[in-house]
């Protein structure tokens, strides 16, 4: 039987106490704020296991980071009220993007995309906002000489891709 919950329940939070999980998030984006990072994703599983997600954008993610932001959390969310298991984790370089920020951190590099239709896209990343992304990519030429590639510029809106990340090159 599961435990009866107060407030509203959002797929994210289901199992924790609506309270507290607002008391986590929120502790998560204030310490992300104070020292220069950003909160990618916080989930929680239906036995309360708390992974939080964080990146930067012009530095790594350190243990340092994980660690101090662990304990600002700990020290803010009661554990008296609803037991729960935190995780702090960096993003990864081969992780897919979860929000708009992680797109504009790589303006200019190289990204591949699948879209929702399955459509695989080698390109490079030109501009991201709240609503999309420019993109340009290569694709073969039309008519004669169908072999010839060419270079075509475009915009995809975050709701027609599936998964976008990084090409990371050695």
């Amino acid at each position: 039987m599961r435990p009866k919950l107060r407030g509203w329940v959002s797929p994210s939070f289901l199992f924790i106490e609506m309270k507290q999980a607002d008391i986590l998030k929120a502790a998560a984006d204030e310490w992300a704020v104070n020292n220069g990072v950003f909160v990618v994703s916080v989930e929680i599983s239906k036995d309360n296991d708390v992974d939080v997600t964080i990146d930067a954008d012009s530095r790594d993610i350190t243990l340092d980071d994980c660690v101090a932001m662990t304990g600002y959390i700990q020290e803010r969310v009661d554990r008296d009220v609803e037991d729960y298991s935190l995780t702090i984790g960096s993003a990864g370089l081969s992780s897919p993007f979860k929000v708009p920020r992680q797109y504009r951190k790589f303006v200019g590099s190289e990204i591949q995309i699948t879209r929702l239709s399955g459509e695989r896209l080698r390109a490079t990343l030109l501009a991201a906002d709240d609503r999309g992304v420019e993109i340009s990519w290569q694709r073969k030429g039309e008519g004669k000489g169908k072999k010839a590639m060419e270079t075509v510029t475009g915009h995809l809106d975050y709701s027609e891709i599936k998964t976008a990340k990084p090409i990371i090159k050695f």
